[in-house]
């Protein structure tokens, strides 16, 4: 697979891995100034990149990065990000501070992790019933904790 990414501002920067074992790709803010996000606060960070992957299979998988979350309480609004193989418009990361103290993020900021990821896209089935199992309808907490 290969990864294509464009410069939509000259200053962006590509994605990269910090270390050989890395699982994501750091992604970075692109910003003209500092933006500082309050407790509670999200706000829509640029990156100044878009991409496309040479499969119509591949989404890429944007996550948070742990070092913000553990000790700043910043992390993704969404949980993950979703880009499809489709979408060619700016990458646009939603920061929220879920810490105590504001949080200041700067242009090069290491911001999240990128992971390209193969999709499976289903064939869709409508059926009347579906195959009985242990489990059953057992719903949240049904399989206990220990």
């Amino acid at each position: 697979m290969k990864l294509t990414f464009k410069k939509l501002d000259e200053r962006a920067v590509i994605p990269s891995r910090a270390t050989a074992g890395s699982a994501g790709m750091d992604v970075c803010a692109c910003l003209d100034g500092s933006v500082t996000l309050a407790p509670g606060e999200i706000r829509l960070i640029p990156t100044g990149l878009t991409a496309m992957t040479d499969c119509g299979d591949v989404a890429m998988l944007i996550y948070p990065r742990s070092g913000l979350s553990s000790k700043f309480g910043v992390t993704l609004a969404n949980c993950v990000g979703v880009i499809d193989s489709d979408y060619r418009g700016e990458w646009c990361v939603p920061l929220i501070n879920l810490g105590k103290e504001p949080f200041t993020v700067e242009h090069g900021m290491r911001i999240a992790q990128l992971i390209p990821t193969r999709i499976i896209i289903p064939d869709i089935e409508v059926a009347d019933s579906l195959t009985e199992t242990e489990r059953g309808s057992g719903g949240f907490g049904s399989s206990g904790v220990q």
